[in-house]
């Protein structure tokens, strides 16, 4: 009987592998759904450029090998929607929250799941925060909605039908930082519409913030003093990062005329906003991409990697796994016994938590950036850009995807899926039961530097 516990154990449905099984089955359905011919509006979908759709909506990225507007349906493009919204929720949040409604219980594994997909709360409060995040989405997205389809009926001419759609799909694909457009230039023809870009950006703003901070926002935004310190970190980290990013990239695209360089100073100054804005995981792009300086690919890259804030829709190494990194740099300089953050101590399994994410992420961008570099005729900026861009889930591309090769279509599929789950998501789930070690070798420190 002893020899059969071990076996059962470590095959035992894990929070972790849930989650990835979760999204795996929803991203099967979604490929399928795009596979069929009503979803596209000619020839049928093949079943890679099927799967690099599905999986690019359902991880809220934004990647595209086929241009949306004229490739797929209008049943086509409902799918990719749901799928955005379904990536940017949360698969198994969605479920234990349908579950709730219908059953008005939750048993205690479905709890543990929810709680290790969201990073938000106890077991015992799942059913509130879920609810709230729930209600969040909605207000946010329907606000956002009407204001687009004001606009475009507007000022645009789009029949009612017409404009209440396209401001559904921007607004879902702007909350959820998902980066998808129904305009072929994506939103290059409104770079200098503040009606539509300011709304989108501030979508993708609080999107970006995560949940928990947008919850505590609601009940403490007038009691900064009050604030948690992942709040804190992440409410300053974006306003640096944004005005920042902001200022960098409009002084480096100023004069470059197939960016900037065309508008007037004003529409200088929004493209330039949003141009930090969407790097923040969000894939939209005002301007094209593939035109800008080396420069400012570069600092496209280094924002895009940052992210955004942890438990919400965003991706790539989040605000606060830098923001630990970069206290732990100060605190070794000032030769400090402990990490310091904003008033707070920060605990050691917090420091080992944000180097493990980081050298993880760091070795994916690496080795899939030489993998492609090998299989395709692109350059080291072109290729780093794309292959950062779909590990944050970003979408923004220098005009390369469609062109990479099978294998590197796939290997960007394969890094979307896990920069959406997270690495130490996926390798907890992937790896066995881990065992208490009950002692401790001997300390000896090597030469470092």
């Amino acid at each position: 009987m002893r020899r059969g516990i071990g076996p059962r154990t470590s095959l035992r449905l894990t929070p972790g592998r849930a989650i990835i099984l979760a999204f795996g089955a929803v991203l099967a359905v979604g490929t399928g759904l795009l596979s069929l011919p009503m979803a596209t509006q000619g020839r049928s979908a093949t079943f890679l450029e099927a799967l690099f759709t599905a999986t690019s909506a359902l991880c809220v990225t934004g990647h595209v090998v086929v241009d949306t507007p004229t490739f797929w349906s209008p049943f086509g493009q409902v799918v990719i929607m749901v799928l955005i919204q379904i990536g940017g929720f949360g698969v198994m949040s969605l479920a234990t929250l349908l579950g709730l409604l219908v059953a008005r219980r939750l048993g205690l594994r479905t709890r543990l799941t929810a709680v290790s997909e969201t990073h938000t709360v106890a077991v015992g409060d799942v059913r509130r925060v879920l609810l709230g995040v729930a209600a969040i989405t909605v207000v946010i997205e329907v606000c956002v909605a009407l204001l687009l389809a004001a606009r475009f009926g507007l000022a645009y001419g789009e029949p009612f039908a017409r404009a209440l759609w396209l401001g559904a799909f921007h607004a879902v694909s702007a909350f959820n930082n998902a980066g998808f457009a129904l305009f072929s230039d994506n939103l290059m023809s409104f770079a200098t519409d503040p009606w539509i870009i300011l709304p989108i950006c501030g979508a993708i703003i609080l999107g970006g913030l995560g949940f928990p901070v947008i919850m505590e926002l609601r009940r403490r935004i007038r009691f900064p003093r009050r604030w948690t310190l992942n709040t804190v970190t992440v409410v300053s980290g974006t306003l640096f990062l944004l005005v920042a990013g902001a200022v960098v990239l409009t002084v480096l695209e100023w004069s470059n005329p197939a960016t900037l360089g065309s508008m007037d100073p004003a529409g200088r100054l929004l493209a330039g906003f949003s141009m930090s804005v969407m790097p923040r995981t969000a894939g939209f792009n005002a301007i094209d991409v593939s035109q800008m300086h080396g420069a400012s690919w570069y600092v496209t890259d280094i924002l895009m990697f940052i992210g955004g804030g942890p438990a919400g829709t965003a991706g790539g190494l989040k605000i606060t796994t830098f923001a630990v990194l970069l206290f732990i740099i100060v605190a070794e300089l000032r030769g400090d016994t402990a990490v310091n953050m904003f008033g707070k101590r920060l605990p050691r399994s917090t420091h080992r938590e944000a180097l493990t994410v980081a050298l993880l992420s760091l070795a994916l961008v690496v080795g899939s950036t030489l993998a492609i570099m090998v299989m395709s005729p692109f350059g080291l900026d072109r290729v780093l850009f794309e292959v950062i861009s779909a590990f944050a889930t970003v979408g923004l591309s220098t005009g390369i995807t469609a062109d990479l090769p099978a294998a590197a279509q796939l290997l960007l599929i394969l890094l979307m899926f896990i920069g959406r789950l997270g690495p130490v998501l996926l390798g907890t789930a992937l790896a066995l039961a881990r065992e208490k070690r009950m002692y401790e070798l001997p300390k000896e420190r090597p030469i470092i530097g």
